[in-house]
């Protein structure tokens, strides 16, 4: 359980971070991930493309890298298998870094996409060193329920938003006794929760940005929420919003009532 709004340990891996981590896919410009270090966000995520990110952090981790927890992952092909020590070998040679904190599978859709052939290699990476904590990220939220409670991944990335609250069925209630991280991530439900939506009232409430945040770390099994703005100004909207705290119950309600109606009119969406 979380005593500490804004931080946490990252489930069973013992890494401290904030609560809010960063995402640089939106490009928000190399002042903001600045901005973000200077106001104590030590985790963050990034791609291979993510230039602006891996050149910050190339350049602050060269003395402080035990300060920041840096994820990133193999995106999973479908059909086949990505080559998975070239990704990793590539991530570490950007970065200019000896380990990355978390290494995960992303996109994984079915159990079968995470099979032995990817769980083998993930775990030569972590005998070697090179790789601190594994998992994977996947929208199949009865399979990850399976991963947690048997103690297979280090941790996971989940969706959860007001709009998608399966996790607190099918994933939060397995957790225990094995404790995987849980980053969050689309807690906008890519800005579908921030625009108004049928069969709400015309001039009804619609949350903020920061709302949508604080209402997945109002939850205390998230561990990280990622946030992935576009801009400085962004950025420090959604922290300023987030430093406020967990949602009354009040608006916690709220949030789930417009969560349900967003989810109505896009039931098609996963």
């Amino acid at each position: 359980m979380n005593t500490d709004f804004l931080h946490t340990t990252l489930g069973s891996t013992g890494s401290k971070v904030f609560r809010l981590g960063l995402s640089a896919s939106y490009r928000p410009g190399k002042r903001t991930i600045y901005k973000a270090l200077d106001e104590g966000i030590n985790f963050f995520f990034c791609y291979g493309f993510d230039s602006q990110m891996i050149q910050v952090l190339r350049e602050v981790i060269k003395s402080r890298r035990e300060d920041y927890v840096i994820a990133t992952g193999a995106y999973n092909l479908l059909w086949g298998h990505p080559n998975l020590r070239r990704t990793l070998e590539k991530r570490l040679r950007q970065l200019n870094t000896d380990y990355l904190d978390l290494f995960l599978f992303l996109g994984v859709t079915r159990p079968r996409h995470f099979d032995m052939h990817v769980r083998e290699a993930y775990q030569h990476f972590r005998a070697e060193g090179k790789v601190r904590g594994i998992g994977l990220s996947c929208h199949h939220r009865k399979f990850l329920g399976e991963l947690a409670a048997n103690g297979d991944i280090d941790v996971m990335m989940a969706r959860y938003n007001a709009a998608h609250r399966g996790a607190e069925q099918d994933i939060f209630p397995h957790l225990s006794p094995h404790h995987p991280g849980v980053i969050s991530y689309t807690a906008t439900r890519w800005t579908y929760l921030l625009r108004p939506t049928r069969g709400w009232p015309r001039d009804g409430r619609i949350p903020t940005a920061g709302m949508c945040y604080r209402f997945v770390l109002s939850n205390p099994n998230v561990d990280v929420c990622l946030t992935a703005p576009s801009n400085l100004k962004q950025f420090e909207a959604n922290l300023e919003e987030v430093r406020r705290g967990r949602l009354c119950e009040v608006d916690l309600e709220f949030m789930r009532q417009f969560g349900d109606a967003v989810h109505a009119q896009n039931k098609w969406f996963m």
